[in-house]
């Protein structure tokens, strides 16, 4: 007798009941999994305990065993988009997953003109305060993260996944959820929102700390970023606490909208965007597409800061996957950061992806971007990509286009379209060697794709000294 309860006290200490298992807030009722994907499900059981999983859409067990650290993950295949389905998990206990949706996951990030929503007034978003009430649409699914740092990498999210209606989207993101709309609406399968963004933050703090540690010029320019009270500025805070909790989460693909907080430091915005975008891709082991949103026209503090920052966001172009929403003609007032018209800003990146990642014919969906340019005959002549179709002139002259000679003395040009370039001069400069157009902090041009989008500024030279005549 003693032996058999020797032996079975030796099993129990050595093999305890099954634990409880649990999820992280991504994995809830009302989430969206990314379709004809191998989604991941994940969270933490006992050490050695097995946790089985039932899917409703084909009523098939998986199951996985939880490591010595009580962590599982496992792979599930999912089908085609559609729903409400229900995931059932099982370990010491049982967990059912409901109103469960099968379709497209997009990532909202970036700084306050991602994260602005109706909560902020109807002064500040009249558009989305005219949305609310009839915003009901249970194949939009929102999961809205609050702000929130961390020195090191978290394994959890704090937030929960949400039917898209009146009350849910009312602090959700204006330009989340106009794209995820216009996406849903054209695709007809549901669309999942993570929502992660924080005004005034720098893309610094959305980069993992060794990514900027290691690098002599990031860091030495991070540094420079003046602290504020009301974000954090460590390099790495938002992408430990807001990022990495996601990783597990197959996704479509990322929008991002900000640049706003690293005008300090303008000259270095390619090199750390670039950095953070390869950084997310490595982490989710995935080369997703990323759309990103050109600052708008204000009147930022340093000379040039804001054209600077324009000009290396459009660099970032050089980058495989990705895409750039111009923004210049849907400015209000150039003394307000927060430009209110987030609805058309949405809508553009969604048909950035539809034509890019979803391959569905939308026409020219990019602004036009100077490529090259060709000087003789007392004028410059300038070409651009995403301009097959032509060039418009909007209003009597151009604005915000200077022509200069060697003496780097900008002058206003006059500019005519012809197909896909412009011609440039000025009676004033003879011999013209460069032109600029929209580059200034504030600057709003006015020459347009025949589709409607405008030229992204530009400057055809490198000069750090030029002086423009307005």
């Amino acid at each position: 007798m003693k032996k058999v309860l020797l032996v079975v006290l030796a099993i129990t200490i050595a093999r305890p009941l099954m634990a409880e298992v649990r999820l992280p807030s991504l994995i809830s009722s009302n989430m969206v999994l990314q379709q004809q994907s191998a989604a991941h499900l994940w969270g933490w059981a006992g050490p050695a305990d097995k946790v089985f999983v039932t899917t409703s859409w084909n009523h098939k067990i998986d199951s996985v065993v939880a490591s010595r650290d009580a962590k599982w993950s496992i792979a599930i295949p999912t089908p085609v988009a559609g729903g409400p389905y229900t995931i059932t998990i099982q370990s010491g206990n049982t967990i059912e997953l409901q109103n469960v949706m099968i379709g497209e996951v997009w990532v909202c990030s970036g700084q306050s003109n991602m994260e602005m929503n109706a909560g902020w007034g109807p002064n500040a978003l009249p558009e989305m305060t005219a949305e609310l009430p009839g915003s009901a649409n249970s194949k939009i699914r929102l999961f809205q993260s609050p702000r929130t740092a961390a020195a090191y990498p978290q394994d959890n999210i704090t937030g929960s996944w949400k039917e898209c209606n009146e009350a849910s989207l009312k602090s959700f993101s204006a330009v989340g959820y106009f794209f995820g709309k216009s996406l849903q609406n054209k695709l007809d399968v549901p669309v999942g929102l993570i929502n992660v963004s924080w005004g005034g933050t720098s893309a610094d703090v959305w980069t993992p700390a060794e990514v900027i540690q290691n690098d002599l010029e990031l860091s030495a320019a991070s540094r420079k970023l003046t602290p504020y009270a009301w974000w954090p500025n460590t390099p790495g805070a938002c992408y430990n606490a807001m990022i990495a909790p996601l990783l597990q989460m197959d996704i479509a693909g990322v929008i991002w909208y900000q640049g706003e907080g690293n005008t300090e430091i303008s000259s270095t915005y390619n090199r750390v965007f670039s950095a953070m975008i390869n950084s997310w891709r490595r982490g989710w082991n995935k080369q997703f597409p990323f759309y990103y949103v050109q600052i708008a026209p204000f009147t930022y503090g340093g000379k040039d800061a804001g054209a600077i920052l324009r000009e290396q966001q459009q660099a970032t172009l050089n980058l495989p996957d990705v895409g750039m929403v111009v923004t210049t003609d849907l400015v209000d007032t150039i003394t307000d950061i927060h430009p209110k018209q987030k609805r058309a800003v949405g809508n553009r990146l969604a048909a950035m992806a539809m034509s890019q990642t979803y391959h569905v014919d939308m026409g020219n969906c990019q602004s036009p971007v100077f490529s090259r340019m060709e000087t003789g005959k007392g004028r410059v002549v300038c070409y651009f990509t995403h301009a097959d179709n032509g060039l418009v002139i909007k209003g009597a002259t151009v604005k915000e286009c200077y022509i200069a000679g060697e003496d780097r003395r900008f002058v206003p040009a006059t500019v005519k379209t012809e197909g896909d370039h412009i011609i440039v001069s000025s009676t004033a400069v003879a011999k013209p060697v460069a032109v600029r157009f929209g580059y200034s902090n504030a600057g709003i041009g006015n020459i347009f794709s025949t589709e409607g989008l405008p030229v992204a500024p530009f400057r055809t030279d490198n000069w750090s000294n030029a002086i423009t005549d307005k």
